[in-house]
């Protein structure tokens, strides 16, 4: 590998550990927030996200080719239908992950977060006509087993953690199948977001059911923050994206939900038995197998399994 890669892929997995390290610590800062209502630190952060993109966009001097961009998108009904379908799917999953670390399912988050690329691939196989390898069907298995064993556990079905796999897989099509710049993607599902968030905290602003006040707080800054916090770690990611191979990019995203794990129940004390720490390690184990499912180690692995599949169904004569 000449140098100039070498250091493209040091500099991909320091922005991509970056980007996972803070969603990972992300429940943190939803905790000092924990005495406002979910629907308003959604509407916070998509304001507040929004200013700091344009900030962004204007810092960068990006923003010339982003309204350019915007009026090569509007004439086209599809990529603005997807735009559309991605923030509903986005905001579904934002307030999700707010409401369940404000109520201490910040466990439940990490499973969803575990179970998001399976629904991915799920998605691609029915939406996008891909195939499965025979190590990803293993790891598909492993992780059934795993999250069936956690839902007989939990004695009721894990829904916050199937919300979020689920919104946040089908967001990832709908960004697949428009196909625009990450940082645009964001800046117009942001867009769209903002015409109902606005009024919605203008309204409880002006009902007195706000917490936020236009005088220096704790609150009120931490909900300023909100857009910093959503946006950064998404730039990040982006960054990350452009040096790294895609299994690496998969591997390295099983670093937020594990500190999520750990968080919720080391620093937060959430119920984590024996028996729901085993059935993590099956998922990880599936996890595992499926991110290095396209290396050459497990291809060459599954060309022998093949081949001697093979022999044995069909014998020489």
């Amino acid at each position: 590998m000449k140098p100039k890669q070498t250091n493209e892929q040091i500099k991909g997995i320091a922005f991509g550990l970056g980007a996972y390290a803070l969603w990972g610590i992300l429940p943190l800062y939803w905790k000092q927030l924990q005495h406002v209502s979910s629907t308003e630190i959604l509407a916070h952060r998509v304001v507040w996200a929004l200013v700091f993109l344009f900030i962004l966009l204007t810092v960068t001097r990006k923003l010339p080719s982003f309204l350019s961009e915007i009026q090569y998108i509007a004439g086209q009904p599809r990529k603005m239908r997807g735009i559309l379908g991605a923030a509903i799917m986005l905001n579904l999953n934002w307030f999700t992950y707010i409401w369940a670390v404000n109520h201490d399912h910040i466990i439940q988050t990490s499973l969803g977060y575990y179970i998001n690329p399976l629904v991915s691939v799920l998605l691609g196989i029915v939406f996008l006509k891909e195939r499965l390898s025979l190590w990803q069907m293993v790891a598909f298995f492993l992780a059934a087993v795993g999250v069936f064993s956690l839902t007989v556990q939990y004695g009721r079905f894990p829904w916050i953690a199937f919300t979020l796999a689920i919104t946040f897989a089908i967001y990832g099509l709908f960004k697949k199948m428009i196909n625009i710049g990450s940082i645009t993607g964001l800046t117009l599902e942001t867009m769209l977001s903002f015409a109902i968030a606005l009024p919605y905290l203008g309204y409880i602003y002006n009902t007195d059911n706000s917490s936020f006040q236009f005088v220096p707080s704790v609150t009120t800054l931490l909900l300023i923050g909100a857009g910093a916090v959503t946006a950064i770690p998404l730039i990040l990611f982006a960054a990350g994206t452009k040096r790294l191979p895609l299994f690496a990019i998969g591997f390295l995203q099983y670093v937020s939900p594990t500190m999520g794990l750990l968080l919720g129940a080391a620093i937060y004390h959430e119920p984590f038995t024996l028996g729901n720490l085993l059935s993590f390690m099956v998922i990880w184990t599936g996890l595992i197998i499926f991110s290095l499912a396209r290396t050459s180690f497990f291809i060459n692995m599954e060309d022998k399994i093949t081949k001697t599949w093979v022999k044995i169904v069909q014998p020489p004569l």
